[in-house]
């Protein structure tokens, strides 16, 4: 074998290592089955944002409804409200979501889904997998009274088309905006408003 065969050799086999290794570890928001999304909108001098991840619906006929229907999100259940990571969301200034007033900051995005009203839980604790965090190869759920920084109350709306992918929105409103949770038919909205 001559040197410049076994240097393309080489090469050639470097090559199909790295790509081997790049596809095992391709973590790009844009490749994952559930991709980041992002919500946002200023409300006078107020930024409000809320970043998390968009599951599709993927041919599941349950996606929201009681455990023996074996539904995705069960009602009476605490959802990341999203997939992946936590959902957050992030006030530069001091808003009222829900009538409730939420200091400047970033918090976790929960909510709690049921059948006519859905639970929003806007929660202290950062970083979360899901609804809890893993530390030293454990997970621990969150203790939601004790870290929740309010809770409000949404009724729970109907869409006439099926939205295939799970979608959060702030939509403007004439008093602030809607902060709007919306998948297949399902769509909570709460108000969010500057003071």
């Amino acid at each position: 074998m001559t040197a410049k065969t076994r240097s393309a050799l080489l090469v050639a086999i470097a090559a199909f290592c790295w790509l081997g290794m790049a596809a095992a570890q391709d973590l790009h928001p844009s490749r994952r089955p559930s991709p980041m999304g992002m919500a946002r909108i200023t409300l006078d001098d107020t930024y409000v944002r809320v970043v998390y991840s968009r599951p599709y619906k993927r041919g599941r006929e349950n996606i929201f409804g009681t455990e023996e229907s074996e539904a995705l999100v069960p009602y009476g259940k605490v959802w990341r409200t999203g997939a992946n990571e936590g959902t957050e969301i992030s006030v530069t200034g001091d808003v009222t979501i829900g009538g409730e007033k939420l200091s400047a900051g970033t918090y976790s995005l929960l909510s709690t889904p049921g059948e006519k009203t859905w639970k929003i839980h806007i929660n202290s604790t950062l970083g979360l997998s899901g609804t809890g965090i893993f530390k030293d190869g454990k997970f621990t759920a969150l203790d939601l009274p004790k870290t929740d920084v309010l809770v409000v109350e949404a009724p729970v709306g109907s869409l006439d088309e099926e939205i295939d992918q799970f979608t959060i929105a702030l939509d403007g409103t004439d008093a602030g905006a809607d902060l709007c949770l919306r998948w297949i038919t399902t769509e909570v909205c709460v108000p969010v408003s500057a003071p």
